[in-house]
């Protein structure tokens, strides 16, 4: 049931995707709709990783010992400074690591 389930959202999801794409068909949007919908990735990032950097304990924390809140800063600081979005996931995702494995005394 599971996977009936997983790739029926897949076909809609396709379909929903395949039918601004495909240059024959007549559905277009307005500048007004992609504007709108430029703001939407930022949107859905913000809370997805919101919570998981924010809130890594059910509880709000923002102090400099809080591996996901440095590793994200040190996360925005490459993007930034390199332009390069793999070397700024690796290099974060690394330090990330390394200052929980720190902090945890090892």
């Amino acid at each position: 049931m599971t996977f009936v389930v997983i790739f029926g959202m897949g076909l809609v999801v396709f379909l929903n995707r395949y039918a601004f794409i495909e240059p024959r068909l007549p559905l277009r949007l307005s500048s007004n709709a992609r504007q709108f919908l430029g703001f939407a990735v930022p949107g859905m990032l913000t809370a997805i990783c919101g919570p998981i950097v924010f809130l890594p304990n059910h509880q709000l924390d923002l102090s400099p010992s809080s591996p996901y809140l440095v590793g994200s800063l040190v996360a925005i600081v490459l993007v930034l400074l390199t332009r390069s979005t793999l070397f700024s996931m690796l290099a974060s995702m690394a330090f990330f690591f390394v200052y929980r494995w720190w902090l945890n005394g090892a």
